[in-house]
C-alpha cells in the first residue's frame, strides 16, 4: 500500500469516526500538537477559532456534537499525495433544538507526520452555513436592507 493509499483510508478513518460521534478515536487519528483552522466568521460561529492540540480540537469536537444530534458525510473526492490529502465533502448536521438539518460543502486539508494528522485545514461556503445555522436570509442583515 502506498503512503497515499495510506493516508487517503486514515482520514476516512478519522471522518467516520467523527461522524459515529467517537471524539476519541477521531483524536487518536492526530498528532498531540494537531493544528486546526477553519475559513468562518467567528463572530457568529465562535467554537470555530483556530485550535491547538487535542485538548482544543476535543473541545470543539465536544462542542459542535453538544448542538447537533447527527453528522454524516459524503465524500465526492479525496486526493491524496505525500504527505497531504485533500477532501471535497457534502456535510449534513442534524441539530438537536429543532431536528432541522444544516447542510454545507467542505474543502478539508490534512498534513500527516509520523502517520497522523498534524493540521487540519477547512474551508466552508460560510454564507450559506450561517444563514441555515441562523435560520435566516442575511443578505438584508448585510446590505442594510
Amino acid at each position: 500500500m502506498t503512503v497515499e493509499q495510506l493516508n487517503r483510508q486514515r482520514v476516512v478513518h478519522l471522518l467516520d469516526a467523527f461522524a459515529r460521534g467517537d471524539i476519541e478515536t477521531a483524536l487518536a487519528c492526530c498528532t498531540d500538537d494537531v493544528y486546526f483552522l477553519t475559513h468562518a466568521p467567528i463572530d457568529v460561529l465562535p467554537h470555530l477559532v483556530p485550535r491547538h492540540g487535542k485538548q482544543e480540537l476535543r473541545d470543539l469536537w465536544q462542542t459542535v456534537w453538544s448542538r447537533y444530534s447527527e453528522i454524516r458525510y459524503k465524500t465526492p473526492h479525496i486526493v491524496a499525495e505525500g504527505e497531504a490529502v485533500a477532501t471535497y465533502l457534502h456535510a449534513f448536521f442534524k441539530k438537536r433544538s429543532n431536528d432541522r438539518v444544516v447542510q454545507f460543502d467542505i474543502a478539508v486539508f490534512y498534513t500527516f507526520r509520523g502517520g497522523l494528522v498534524a493540521e487540519i485545514r477547512e474551508i466552508i461556503d460560510s454564507y450559506d452555513l450561517v444563514q441555515q445555522v441562523l435560520e435566516r436570509e442575511i443578505g438584508p442583515l448585510i446590505t442594510g436592507r
